[in-house]
């Protein structure tokens, strides 16, 4: 579905992202795992639309996506739920679901909120509150949901657990395995490593804006290098 091929980013002088391959299969959970600054939220903003790439080449269900504007790119079926959640405060819940249906031509927005309403229930609780009014694991679960509004075929997740209780880390990522079962591919950013790999089918390991190594997610669970430089063993 998502194929990159050696894709360099940079801002101002400063590459990000030197050379990066990967491929992403439809119906798959791909994991992107690797420390701060090493380039994960660069390559997901690239793919997206929303910052610029010096060379290499993007390519969407066997397309070339180079040319394309961010919001062309949600219209062919790519979503990114951004890092810090970024909702929008002062609007309700249920208006920042209906943003995210910005791109949609057909009539169907309350079968699709009801949708995330059942993969969220809360939400439906807190429908008619501020998003600026709930706690950051609804706010992580109203970000999904927006860009879930968009019917994506791929959803593009940055470090979704992040600053999340243990419990909320659990169904956030319970989620995203629910997401897969219903037709969405996902490429997952995540810190937690040991929660990444355990959903994931594939990842990569990224460092200083380079793929390091890759492979099924549980041989990268008992690689030593993985163990010891991820998950502390």
């Amino acid at each position: 579905m998502l194929k990159i091929e050696d894709v360099v980013s940079r801002y101002g002088r400063i590459e990000a992202l030197h050379g990066v391959s990967l491929e992403v299969a439809e119906g798959e959970i791909v994991t992107l795992i690797g420390n701060n600054g090493a380039g994960k939220t660069t390559l997901m903003r690239v793919i997206s639309g929303v910052q610029p790439k010096a060379r290499g080449r993007i390519q969407f269900d066997g397309k070339d996506i180079d040319g394309l504007p961010a919001h062309a790119r949600v219209a062919r079926g790519i979503a990114q739920v951004p890092e810090a959640r970024q909702v929008f405060a002062p609007l309700t819940v249920e208006d920042n679901l209906k943003l995210g249906a910005y791109r949609r031509r057909d009539p169907k927005n309350e079968d699709a909120i009801g949708h995330i309403y059942d993969l969220f229930p809360v939400l439906k609780e807190r429908r008619a509150s501020a998003a600026g009014n709930l706690s950051g694991g609804q706010q992580q679960m109203l970000a999904m949901g927006r860009a879930l509004m968009s019917d994506p075929r791929l959803l593009l997740l940055d470090e979704p657990s992040m600053g999340l209780a243990p419990v909320l880390v659990d169904q956030i990522f319970d989620a995203v395995v629910s997401l897969r079962k219903r037709g969405v591919t996902v490429l997952l950013v995540e810190q937690n490593v040991s929660a990444a790999l355990a959903i994931a089918d594939r990842a990569y390991v990224i460092e200083t804006g380079r793929i390091m190594f890759t492979g099924a997610s549980d041989d990268l669970a008992n690689d030593p290098r993985v163990r010891e430089a991820y998950l502390g063993l």
